[in-house]
């Protein structure tokens, strides 16, 4: 059993661990979840300019992702509705709608010039093996920007889950740019689908959100909803509205879905119904708000951590300075062998070096000839000198070349190099500077390129006046009872006892000293002459005292008891009295007094006693009632 346990253990860990790390939390590196990684992998090796059918680029990309082409083409359609890094052809969906994208071989896509300068740098990245070892794929793109910020992110693992909102891209910038002057920002989530956002509660990505409709209501007979809020589409905005309308909640007289590029869902109302007073129904009721909890959830250094929304950006603020210095370098590396090898080049022909291995038959005599060639020339090679290295390269330079050599042309790309060598060491002095050129170009990039509308706010943001739910909906139902056969509801023939809504809980303390609450009933049997009937409301009832007399069931001595009724479980029998106990009466008022008429015995003079209810002091709901005397009790008058 022990083996057993350890087993399940270790099998459950590596899997949990799996879904988190390998499917469902995206990296603060890139931003990116595996597959979407995967399928941006994909789009830079078939990249060739051109448009390809998305099929093809699944069919690429099964090479790297082992969860099959569903997956991916779904993962591919969310990531190329985002507007930034897939560059898309023809119907990939409707975010406002809802509707599905065509199938994946009708439709056509490729990465997009953004795409390749925030993620693509094949001498930056680090490759691993693909799930089968056949292949190579990155481990994690060097991203110079906070993409998981930019695109969101929503994934359930186990035992943990992510929900991180979309923000403007251009605000996503100038925050990190900010972040690289040191200078304080604050960012709020932005939807492509607009709407409006109260942020009152965002908690820099770790608390939650509330989401609005954009509402046109200059007509008084009809509401139009411009936009829609983040995480709905028409279709659920209004199946919610018909459903409100069916429960009565709002009146209406017909709703209309003209939805086309933008959004338009015409509300009419009913007669006698107006916008002004409509508004607020819609939000209490419908999707038309909604609240969203986030939960800033990613991997960062192979661990799943919590964080904030300035920490992600002042992280990318660093990581962009630490990507830049190592591009930088790795150029001026590259240019300085290139310059080496020209150098090298030039003088070997320039010289006439080649001449002296003429006539030298080994390739050993060949080397220390060339060697001995270029001693007036070391100073030339700089700090480098020349290696065995270098003289296998001028052996291989075919006759051609030797015969056609432009020395001219060579001092010419010498100097372009040498002047872009200079050109890197001066950025690299001024790194953040040339940081903030590098945002400064994406920011240019994303206002002006056709291929991607993300540089204006879509979502307003906002302060949202709480909607009152038990203020918007109108107590126009009548509660009645049945005093004879003891039932209660709104479809029952009888005494009126209140105005209630659809959403008032009722309060019904019977005879014998019980009481319940229940939701608002059709027709409910509740028992016959019920002492108190009323709606459940806690702050109401927190200043009603329920004074009840009784007399007990072995002795008939009378007892009082004062409590107020503050809290109940729904549909549970709670009990005022003890058990057994008969009650006498049952009163609400604050001031009043009774009189207690004695069972008559022989020699006994007084038959009756009268007090005042305020004497008596208010319990708790467990507490026992108090004595009124020693005497059984044949009848209470109350005054």
């Amino acid at each position: 059993m022990a083996y057993i346990k350890n087993l399940f253990d270790k099998n459950f860990l590596e899997y949990a661990s799996y879904v988190i790390k390998d499917r469902a939390i995206p990296d603060l590196e890139d931003g990116l979840k595996p597959v979407q990684r995967r399928i941006l992998h994909s789009l830079f090796e078939m990249d060739d300019g051109k448009f390809h059918k998305v099929a093809n680029v699944v069919g690429h990309c099964m090479k790297y992702h082992p969860h099959g082409d569903v997956s991916i083409g779904d993962a591919l359609v969310v990531l190329a509705n985002k507007e930034l890094f897939i560059d898309k052809q023809g119907n990939f969906g409707n975010l406002f709608t809802g509707d599905q994208a065509s199938a994946a071989r009708y439709i056509e896509c490729r990465a997009t010039s953004l795409a390749k300068d925030v993620f693509y740098n094949p001498k930056l990245t680090v490759m691993v093996g693909s799930y089968d070892g056949r292949n190579k794929e990155p481990a994690i793109f060097p991203a110079k920007i906070p993409v998981v910020l930019i695109i969101g992110a929503e994934g359930i693992a186990v035992g943990m889950s992510t929900k991180i909102l979309p923000h403007n891209i251009i605000e996503v910038l100038e925050a990190e740019k900010a972040a690289l002057e040191g200078k304080p920002f604050t960012l709020y989530p932005d939807f492509l689908t607009g709407g409006l956002v109260d942020v009152s509660d965002y908690k820099d990505g770790n608390g939650k959100v509330l989401v609005r409709v954009r509402l046109d209501t200059s007509d008084p007979k009809r509401i139009v909803i411009r936009e829609i809020p983040f995480g709905s589409t028409t279709e659920s905005l209004i199946n919610s509205i018909e459903t409100a309308a069916k429960a009565g909640r709002i009146k209406i007289q017909s709703l209309n879905d003209f939805t086309t590029e933008h959004v338009e869902i015409e509300v009419k109302l009913a007669r006698g119904v107006y916008s002004e007073e409509t508004v607020n129904a819609l939000f209490a009721f419908t999707e038309c708000e909604q609240s969203i909890s986030v939960n800033l959830l990613v991997i960062r250094d192979n661990f799943p951590v919590v964080t904030t929304v300035t920490e992600v950006i002042q992280y990318h603020a660093k990581e962009l300075v630490n990507i830049l210095t190592r591009e930088l370098e790795q150029e001026k590396k590259e240019l300085q062998d290139r310059l080496h090898s020209k150098t090298l080049e030039r003088l070997f022909i320039e010289k006439q070096l080649y001449k002296v291995i003429e006539k030298i038959k080994t390739a050993e005599a060949m080397e220390k000839a060339v060697m001995n060639g270029f001693e007036p020339f070391l100073k030339e090679l700089g700090p480098r000198g020349l290696s065995s290295e270098d003289v296998e390269h001028l052996f291989k330079i075919p006759i051609r070349r030797l015969s056609l050599y432009d020395i001219n042309k060579t001092k010419v790309e010498m100097q372009t190099i040498q002047a872009r060598i200079k050109e890197i060491n001066g950025y690299l002095k001024n790194i953040v500077v040339y940081a903030m050129g590098f945002l400064d170009n994406i920011i240019a990039k994303v206002k002006v390129n056709g291929e991607i509308d993300r540089g204006e706010r879509k979502t307003k943001v906002g302060k949202f006046d709480k909607v009152d739910v038990k203020e918007v909906v109108k107590k126009d139902q009548e509660l009645k009872y049945d005093r004879t056969t003891g039932y209660l509801g709104t479809a029952v023939t009888g005494e009126l006892i209140v105005a209630v809504s659809p959403f008032d809980r009722i309060l019904t303390l019977r005879n014998n000293g019980t009481y319940t609450v229940a939701d608002l009933p059709d027709k409910s049997f509740v028992g016959p002459d019920a002492w108190w009937i009323g709606v459940a409301d806690k702050e109401a009832l927190g200043a009603i005292v329920f004074t009840v007399f009784y007399k007990e069931a072995e002795t008939g001595y009378p007892c009082i008891k004062r409590c107020i009724i503050e809290g109940w479980i729904m549909n549970k029998e709670y009990t005022l009295v003890p058990e057994g106990a008969q009650v006498l009466h049952i009163d609400t008022r604050e001031k009043f007094s009774f009189t207690l008429r004695y069972t008559p015995k022989p020699r006994i003079k007084i038959t009756k006693e009268t007090f005042k209810v305020q004497a008596f002091q208010v319990k708790g709901l467990k507490a026992g009632g108090i004595k009124l005397a020693t005497r059984a009790v044949d009848r209470i008058e109350v005054l």
